[in-house]
């Protein structure tokens, strides 16, 4: 398998100097274990950090209301922004999966693999260019805001009524360079369905949607 140097570092918007580095973020273990070479997790590890101390440092500098955070609210925000779902979500709106070397394909990759790849590429350009270049990569790429988790919510809401939890169900459409996925969500026998560009998005869409069917329907 050949892989993608010039494609990869122009949708990053980084040139590696060790472009080893940049091969080595994007190996899984799988196929390391069969092609020979380093894999990720190393990287992951270490990117985990990197990422934890930037968006720390973002947050130990945010105002609301003209006033610093407490220690705790740092925590939660912290929490949200570096969750799971926001590392996919950037992910998917760089097409990094794409690169993914792994054994069998990385057309069924579960969303932890894939999601992880913002932490190995981040610890790829901190090797390769220390905190400055790493930071950027985050600040450009990670949404630095809360929104409002309404598939969070959704849960809460079932949860205090005593129901199943969600299913959502996800299509995926349009090219492989522009993708468009719509999520059919349904709770309490109803269904909504929402659309994005990652699949984050769409889930969060048709929650969203779906919460306000149930509240509605009990006001």
């Amino acid at each position: 398998m050949t892989f993608e140097l010039k494609e990869s570092e122009k949708r990053i918007d980084y040139t590696f100097r060790n472009k080893e580095l940049l091969i080595t973020a994007f190996t899984h273990s799988t196929y390391a274990n069969v092609h020979g070479g380093e894999d990720n997790e190393r990287l992951e590890f270490l990117g985990d950090s990197v990422l934890q101390m930037v968006v720390s440092e973002a947050l130990y500098f945010r105002k609301e209301k003209d006033r610093v955070l407490r220690e705790g609210e740092m925590t939660v925000l912290r929490q949200m922004m570096v969750r799971k779902e926001a590392l996919l979500d950037a992910v998917e709106r760089l097409g990094l999966k794409d690169f993914l070397l792994i054994e069998g394909g990385a057309a069924n990759v579960g969303d932890k693999t894939v999601s992880s790849l913002f932490e190995t590429v981040t610890a790829a350009i901190y090797l390769d260019s220390g905190y400055r270049a790493a930071k950027k990569f985050i600040s450009d790429n990670l949404v630095f805001r809360v929104e409002r988790n309404f598939k969070g919510e959704l849960q809460e809401l079932l949860q205090k009524r005593g129901e199943h939890t969600p299913q959502y169900v996800l299509e995926k459409e349009g090219k492989d360079n522009n993708p468009l996925f719509v999520c059919h969500a349904t709770a309490s026998g109803v269904q909504a369905e929402g659309s994005g560009k990652s699949k984050a998005a769409a889930e969060q869409a048709a929650a969203k949607k779906l919460l306000e069917i149930l509240t509605d329907k009990r006001e």
